[in-house]
């Protein structure tokens, strides 16, 4: 029989580690971003889903300094002494570990030992935020051993400074916020400068479909750091007719459109998704609270060929992806999701409709492409917690 990860970790924890202590386990979600691309780091809005694929920790406090952790994946044990963690570290799985431990020692937070092993079901590169799901996952463990209050907004922002500074990653807050807070049932329309949350109920009959294209990547080595540092420096110049300009959160169509020229053109193409992409999610909010699932799929349409074709992070299999979706009946509309150049699709979608939508999506995408997809029917889930 097949265990989950929450029976993979537990067995091999027992395996592995002889304690005296029954291990408790922690579960964090992945999460699919319905719309807002790119935008988290802008100071914008964002609507991510936390999912029922996610990160499980099996785990246990010691009495020293020591972290023991061990990968079901890699079948990988790992040593982490507490006492010399510094900034930056490595790009491994078990940096990650290491970067949330060190987060959470910098904000002057006192860490016990622990015992940890780690397992899960969202696939690596997949553009649906296993790197947030692990952190969190590790920060609810070495939380309750270490007796620290849970709080999930401020360890959404520990997380992400753990993978801005340790790991070094230029991340916005949003992954780490939707493993941490999300709602069973609902996305969240995340204020990414306030960090104030609505929960958006998902519509009775339809669904979220995640795609699932196959092709990975790894972001710390991706052009993710590019895209960003390109929206700072627009944000720079545009801040030279307009010093009330923070981020491009500020900025309006409009002023966008008359300062153009104070840009160059790849600038302003990434700033012109960017402006219109903030807007977006409040959008598909309204729609989806009015059922109004037409308007709900052009806002998503939309933000696919802005990413495509202004930010330039689709690549051959995202566009077949979201093409194949849109053909398939009982499809409002479909975008790319995460942050691009590989990864997954997702797709708004009919109840009814959702076995022969996946059916035909699989195979229209692998005539086109010559690979499988996998297709993902996501239920909304809640945010880190202890099993």
């Amino acid at each position: 029989m097949l265990l989950t990860p929450i029976g993979e970790v537990r067995e091999r924890f027992e395996q592995l580690f002889q304690s005296a202590t029954v291990p408790r386990v922690a579960r964090a979600p992945g999460r699919v971003n319905l719309i807002g691309e790119h935008t988290d780091y802008n100071e914008g809005f964002v609507m991510p889903m936390a999912i029922d694929l996610y990160v499980a920790t099996a785990f246990a406090p010691r009495d020293d300094r020591l972290v023991r952790v061990h990968a079901v994946a890699t079948n990988e044990t790992r040593q982490i002494e507490l006492d010399g963690l510094a900034a930056p570290g490595g790009t491994e799985w078990s940096d990650y570990v290491a970067a949330v431990a060190w987060a959470l020692a910098d904000a002057g937070e006192h860490l016990s030992g622990i015992d940890v092993v780690v397992s899960g079901n969202i696939p690596i590169g997949s553009g649906l935020s296993s790197s947030a799901a692990l952190e969190m996952a590790v920060a609810r463990a070495l939380c309750h051993s270490s007796e620290i209050e849970w709080d999930p907004p401020r360890m959404a922002q520990l997380c992400q400074r753990a993978e801005n500074i340790f790991v070094g990653v230029n991340c916005g807050i949003m992954d780490q916020f939707a493993a941490a807070a999300s709602r069973a049932g609902c996305a969240l329309l995340l204020d990414c400068r306030s960090l104030e949350a609505e929960p958006v109920a998902i519509p009775d009959g339809t669904v979220f479909v995640v795609l699932d294209t196959g092709v990975r990547r790894t972001l710390s080595q991706s052009a993710y750091n590019e895209r960003r540092a390109s929206c700072e420096a627009a944000v720079d110049v545009l801040r030279s007719g307009d010093p009330s300009i923070r981020a491009l959160r500020d900025v309006r169509p409009a002023a966008l459109e008359s300062m153009e020229h104070l840009l160059d053109p790849e600038s302003y193409r990434r700033a012109a998704h960017v402006v219109a992409e903030i807007r977006r999610p409040g959008e598909l909010a309204e729609s989806l609270a009015a059922r109004d699932l037409e308007r709900a799929g052009r806002v998503m349409n939309e933000s696919h060929a802005s990413l495509r074709d202004l930010y330039e992070v689709s690549s051959p299999e995202l566009d077949a992806m979201t093409e194949a979706a849109r053909g398939s009946a009982g499809c409002f509309g479909a975008r790319m999701t995460g942050a691009g150049f590989g990864g997954c699709a997702v797709a708004l979608v009919g109840s009814d409709r959702v076995d022969a939508f996946t059916a035909e999506v699989a195979a229209q995408y692998a005539s086109r492409t010559g690979r499988p997809a996998q297709c993902h029917v996501c239920t909304p889930s809640a945010g880190a917690d202890l099993v």
